[in-house]
């Protein structure tokens, strides 16, 4: 079976479509992924790479194109928006033409955000006959208000207008929450829509004890919270140091931010200002050092803003988080808070409550290490049963044959 994957994030980016392929592939998949030119998330075009021009390389025998596009930048407003609808164009007009000679069975879209990347999707499917998969990874037009991007109500109406022309022209769309369900399917008209999870990282993927790899750095002694991946608007960034501050007067509790993104210049200016010496920011590590940063956490910490948006998604970390078989605090709504609590892998508690947020941490630093060390194991079993990459590949690959 023939699988066309097309992702505006693709290798050497750190996404989760990339193990995805692979897993793909192992399945008994023949795999080609259609992409953009990697630049996030500095914003600039990686080295060895250019804008413009097609290019075609291998992913670990996976044959990859790319078409150009524009650069993230800084991400402000307009760069963002140059540099999605850049792919869409691209990957709509030159997409056909770099893949003339080649059929295939099924178009699978990552549908992370913007969906409007599944438009060169929509373009392929009737142009090479195959069916059409989007796995719907944001809400839209929902996460562009809550972003804070656009509030304009007839902005966002006619952004509906073109998601549900996306859902329809497709064959079936899969989403990685179960609560993206109920907003996905009335858009969708007569195309299915089903449940399917983002699977963990292949680091983790293994049955028995996590495979750490190489120590990238060292934590200091402590009881380290370790927070890892985006640093932006949606994380509820704001919560955290608000529970920095109220945990100074327990000098081992130290808070490891481990990442980047468009709030880490706040991040420092806000800690300088704060003056929190118990928060260690560290920059952005690649995906495969995280299990040895993880295995020395005494808890992982995950965060969203309160938003009716967020509080429907799982993010992906968590898998991340649950794989590496230490105890987690969530803070965060809905479905994130779910599985933290369905898992037994540590603490939930609401979202944007630093308070709330502080009373789970001394939770959870109060308890006999043997007792987290059960919340982690629990997470691990979790994770095992849910979201191990290859079940989850092996069951992808069938969904697509009956399609």
């Amino acid at each position: 079976m023939k699988v066309l994957i097309i992702s505006q994030h693709f290798w050497p980016e750190s996404f989760r479509i990339n193990e995805v392929a692979l897993q793909l592939r192992d399945a008994g998949c023949e795999v080609t992924v259609l992409t953009g030119k990697p630049n996030y998330p500095h914003g600039t075009v990686y080295p060895g790479y250019r804008a413009g021009g097609i290019a075609q390389e291998s992913y670990q025998g996976i044959p990859v194109f790319r078409v150009p596009l524009v650069p993230r930048g800084r991400g402000g407003i307009t760069s963002l928006g140059l540099n999605y609808l850049s792919f869409v164009l691209t990957g709509a007009l030159i997409g056909p033409w770099v893949l003339r000679s080649q059929q295939f069975d099924v178009i699978f879209v990552y549908g992370t955000s913007p969906i409007l990347q599944a438009i060169p999707g929509v373009v392929l499917r009737w142009i090479k006959r195959a069916r059409l998969v989007v796995w719907v990874q944001d809400l839209w037009p929902e996460s562009l208000q809550a972003a804070g991007f656009i509030h304009n109500r007839y902005i966002l109406g006619a952004v509906a207008q073109v998601v549900r022309l996306i859902y329809r022209c497709s064959d079936l769309l899969l989403v990685q929450s179960r609560a993206f369900g109920p907003a996905v399917t009335p858009l969708a008209g007569q195309t299915p829509v089903e449940y399917f999870p983002n699977p963990g990282e292949s680091a983790f993927a293994g049955t028995d004890e996590v495979d750490t790899g190489p120590t990238p750095l060292q934590l200091e002694p402590g009881f380290n919270l370790v927070f890892a991946g985006n640093l932006g608007i949606v994380q509820g960034l704001d919560s955290l140091l608000g529970a920095a501050e109220r945990l100074r007067a327990y000098p081992d509790i130290r808070l490891v931010l481990v990442g980047s993104g468009r709030r880490s210049a706040w991040l420092h200016e806000q800690i300088a200002l704060r003056k929190l010496n118990n928060v260690v920011l560290l920059g952005r590590y690649p995906s495969e050092a995280m299990p040895a940063i993880f295995a020395q956490a005494s808890a992982l910490v995950l965060t969203l803003a309160r938003n009716p948006v967020m509080s429907l998604t799982v993010p992906s970390k968590l898998q991340a988080y649950l794989a590496a078989g230490r105890p987690v605090i969530g803070a965060l709504d809905g479905e994130g808070a779910r599985v933290v609590q369905e898992a037994g892998a540590g603490f939930a508690c609401p979202a944007d409550d630093a308070a709330a947020l502080v009373a789970a941490v001394l939770r959870l630093y109060k308890l006999d290490i043997s007792e987290r060390e059960a919340m982690g194991r629990a997470g691990r079993n979790y994770y095992l049963e849910h979201f191990e990459p290859t079940k989850l590949g092996s069951r992808l690959a069938e969904r697509f044959r009956r399609l």
